[in-house]
């Protein structure tokens, strides 16, 4: 079993940045991929970001790509996303996510943060 807290979403301007974090406990963090999904308001949850339990394969949404980077700390157990030039489309309740596996987008994750809302006034 893995648990995941996100946090660090908020309020910020267009263009603005954040950085979001999901501390993770349970088994072995190292051993999972990651992943960063978000929902809108009457949509459906969108993948955003991912990368393998060693960081070296990454993928992300074409919608975020050149403006958010997922990263992670295998010796602090938590997995981050920065998001730069932020848009009022990015505006989303932002969820952390983890799988033993592939970090591919189209692949089942099985663990789930709480998820942490991220609002980008115009």
């Amino acid at each position: 079993q893995v648990q995941l807290v996100d946090s660090g979403g908020g309020l910020v301007q267009t263009g603005g940045s954040l950085r979001l974090s999901c501390a993770t406990s349970g088994r072995t963090f190292s051993s999972y991929a990651l992943g960063w999904f978000r929902q809108a308001p009457g949509k459906e949850r969108e993948f955003v970001a991912s990368l393998s339990w060693s960081g070296g394969v990454t993928y992300y949404a074409y919608s975020v790509k050149g403006r958010f980077t997922i990263s992670r700390d295998n010796a602090k157990n938590t997995v981050y996303l920065q998001m730069n030039s932020l848009k009022p489309e990015d505006t989303a309740v932002y969820y952390c996510a983890a799988r033993y596996g592939t970090p591919s987008p189209s692949a089942e994750f099985d663990y789930w943060g709480q998820g942490t809302q991220v609002t980008v006034s115009s």
